[in-house]
């Protein structure tokens, strides 16, 4: 155990110089960290479709960037990132992860705690990145939905009043915020660059990670080789996932009641083991002491985490 401390503690510092050095670089010059996002924004990915080559920057740590590069699943990575809207790189990331699963180690490991709680606690901790980007990449996926009626609408009355298809998508770019207007501008920039037209939208919805984007991708895609009035096509599938937001708020209002009690009966637990660690120390304390405390604690927590999903699945209706 003492040997686990002292290599936790040797990979704490080191990760801890590695965070301060990428610290101060990107404090150093906020022009410089500026024009370095920008110039990331441009080249975070390679799409096959794309003759353009482009670099990754997959950290600010050479040798770490030159590691990264070398696996295949950084494409799939650095794609997620993209989709969470994240200045920072994949590099990051892992170093924080990793900075934080040993905290959480060296931590229960100081405390004397069991091997399998230290463990269980750097997992945790280490995981706290991991949930970071998948709540930015929902909530950044969920505006952009919201923002696509509106987008529509506006290429739509573009194309009415004459204007060509790259017109009407820098309008949404110049016009609209990010995500939609961001998002657009890659594709534009990308047809600018000489890519085809159905090539660059067919990056933007795998870049983009929304169903409703699919049907304007598709529409316009077998417009462009069929014909017809594409204008009316939008307005038509802006109504739609309008009237489906519709239903979706009437099915969360539905699904409101089913959400309080689970949050209730995953909050009883904690607060009654909380009330009684100050009320009756002695009393709860078995339940860390004793084999059989511990077996009874982990076998509840499981039936939690099980009974927390099952509730999950329930109440999460698809529209």
């Amino acid at each position: 155990m003492e040997f686990l401390i002292g290599v936790g503690t040797f990979l704490c510092v080191v990760l801890l110089i590695e965070g301060g050095y990428f610290i101060f670089r990107t404090l150093r010059s906020p022009e410089e960290k500026e024009i370095r996002r920008r110039l990331n924004a441009l080249t975070s990915l390679e799409y096959d479709s794309i003759d353009i080559v482009r670099k990754r920057m997959l950290s600010e740590v050479p040798w770490l960037n030159r590691k990264l590069l070398k696996l295949k699943w950084t494409g799939s990575a650095g794609l997620f990132l993209e989709q969470a809207g994240t200045r920072h790189t994949l590099g990051f990331f892992i170093l924080v992860s990793a900075l934080l699963a040993f905290l959480g180690f060296t931590a229960g490991s100081w405390f004397q705690l069991n091997s399998l709680v230290s463990i269980l606690a750097g997992a945790c901790l280490g995981y706290l990145p991991l949930w970071h980007i998948l709540t930015k990449k929902r909530k950044r996926m969920e505006k952009f939905q919201s923002q696509l009626p509106e987008a529509l609408d506006l290429v739509a009355r573009a194309l009415r009043a004459g204007q060509a298809l790259s017109g009407a998508l820098k309008m949404v770019a110049d016009e609209m915020g990010d995500p939609v207007g961001d998002e657009f501008d890659k594709t534009l920039n990308e047809i600018n660059f000489g890519v085809g037209v159905p090539e660059a939208l067919k990056n933007l919805a795998n870049r983009v990670d929304c169903l409703d984007l699919k049907f304007f991708v598709i529409a316009v895609v077998i417009q462009r080789e069929t014909g017809g009035n594409l204008a009316e096509i939008l307005e038509n599938i802006a109504r739609i996932i309008r009237e489906r937001f519709k239903l979706y708020g009437r099915i969360r209002i539905l699904a409101a009641e089913g959400k309080l009690s689970a949050i209730i009966l995953t909050g009883i637990p904690f607060i009654t083991a909380f009330v009684l660690l100050f009320a009756n120390p002695e009393y709860i304390k078995i339940l860390t002491r004793d084999p059989l405390g511990r077996v009874l604690a982990g076998g509840g927590i499981s039936l939690m985490i099980l009974g927390i999903f099952t509730m999950k699945r329930m109440i999460a209706i698809k529209v």
